[in-house]
């Protein structure tokens, strides 16, 4: 008996973790402390929602879109196009600088893309004209 306990145990240490996964809460409180409690409109589980449904809480999500028009890089997929260096860099970040488990960057772009007046549909489409 112990000794399966102990083969269990081992196997546990042993086993590849995802470690680039983020729990719901731990996504929350990162969002939180960084000022998305409450901002512009959008709460906190409005942030946690777009997390998970662009990333599944994944900082270091990375995809392309079917047709090769923009890749979304972070926890809220932002998209080189318009948001990080490969295209206008209206975030004035890097796309690698979104991928980071800390979130900092990730959460001061979304404020900027936030802050337009189109809102989170800028998250969709940058090129919105603004009302």
């Amino acid at each position: 008996m112990g000794a399966s306990v102990l083969l269990f145990l081992i196997a546990c240490l042993l086993a590849p973790s995802d470690t680039a996964v983020l729990g719901r809460c731990m996504v929350a409180k990162n969002l939180h402390e960084g000022g998305l409690r409450v901002f512009d409109g959008y709460s906190l589980e409005n942030w946690v929602c777009l997390a998970y449904f662009e990333s599944k809480f994944n900082p270091t999500a990375v995809h392309e879109n079917l047709h090769g028009v923009y890749i979304g890089f972070g926890l809220f997929q932002i998209r080189n196009n318009s948001w990080c260096e490969h295209g206008k860099s209206l975030c004035r970040v890097s796309c690698s600088a979104l991928l980071n488990p800390n979130l900092k960057k990730t959460i001061e772009c979304a404020k900027k893309i936030g802050k337009r007046r189109d809102g989170s549909m800028a998250f969709l489409d940058p090129e919105l004209p603004e009302l």
